[in-house]
């Protein structure tokens, strides 16, 4: 029985380490795992990412508790997701919104009947008193359908996917910046083959900047350019993304998240 957490909670306060312990007074054998409590504040977008990126490197069966949650409280539905083997519960707001695009077997529920969580539920922690009694009871084999009941009208995540243009380039976007400076696009191999991108009949065009260059790994001197020209890449979360080696893209080309690119293929 293996549960990550991933939350906009931090570490400082008792937020992450409760959320925990409501899980394994549930599941008491179940291994917990931080992804990360360090996405901004209310940053859904982030924390989809994160998940989005971590999720695939855990055994099929990992049940991924995510909590970014500004509408806590609210009328916003409380879910579980069941994509790839892998197992979600979280608030319904996009969070999973990259899981949804990437996974396949997908079955969504809305979270009803809450027979472990934490009474009184606080209207400000559902992560503690929701969502993670009802991982732990997934963790113990509960099956979702046993929780909820399946929805098809969750939220969706806007740029979780890019659009064909009639012309047959693609409208994507950025969506993510990481700590390098590397901009992670939402384009996947599924949207470009990646045959175009190394035969170099890929452009890529970010406000007046044009990228052409395509590279296997940073400092791939084959993929063409100079040391100061940016090239397109693969990254390790299996997005495409604009890069510099050794140095910041996002700085190089005043791009940041939302940012949109338009993507050409030369026939």
């Amino acid at each position: 029985m293996l549960i990550t957490f991933l939350s906009d909670f931090g570490t400082a306060d008792y937020y992450a380490g409760a959320m925990k312990g409501a899980a394994l007074a549930v599941a008491p054998g179940a291994q917990v795992v931080d992804l990360t409590h360090d996405i901004p504040p209310h940053d859904i977008e982030a924390g989809a990412f994160a998940l989005a990126a971590a999720f695939e490197a855990f055994p099929r069966g990992t049940v991924h508790v995510a909590v970014v949650d500004p509408g806590v409280g609210s009328e916003r539905r409380g879910l579980l997701v069941e994509a790839s083997g892998h197992l979600f519960v979280g608030p319904d707001n996009g969070l999973f919104g990259h899981v949804y695009e990437r996974a396949d077997g997908l079955r969504v529920f809305r979270l009803t009947d809450q027979p472990h969580a934490r009474p009184p539920a606080s209207a400000t922690f559902h992560g503690r008193d929701v969502f993670a009694p009802a991982a732990g009871a997934l963790a113990r084999g509960v099956k979702p359908e046993d929780l909820g009941e399946e929805i098809q009208d969750f939220v969706r995540l806007a740029f979780a996917r890019p659009e064909r243009r009639p012309d047959g380039s693609l409208e994507a976007a950025v969506i993510h910046t990481d700590r390098f400076g590397n901009l992670v696009t939402n384009v996947t191999p599924r949207d470009i083959s990646p045959d175009a991108l190394a035969a170099g009949r890929a452009r890529l065009v970010v406000g007046p900047h044009e990228v052409r260059n395509f590279r296997r790994f940073y400092a791939d001197e084959r993929g063409g350019g100079g040391p100061a020209e940016p090239f397109a890449i693969w990254g390790s979360a299996g997005f495409l993304e604009i890069s510099l080696n050794q140095a910041s893209a996002a700085r190089a080309l005043g791009a940041r998240r939302g940012q949109k690119i338009t993507v050409t293929v030369k026939t």
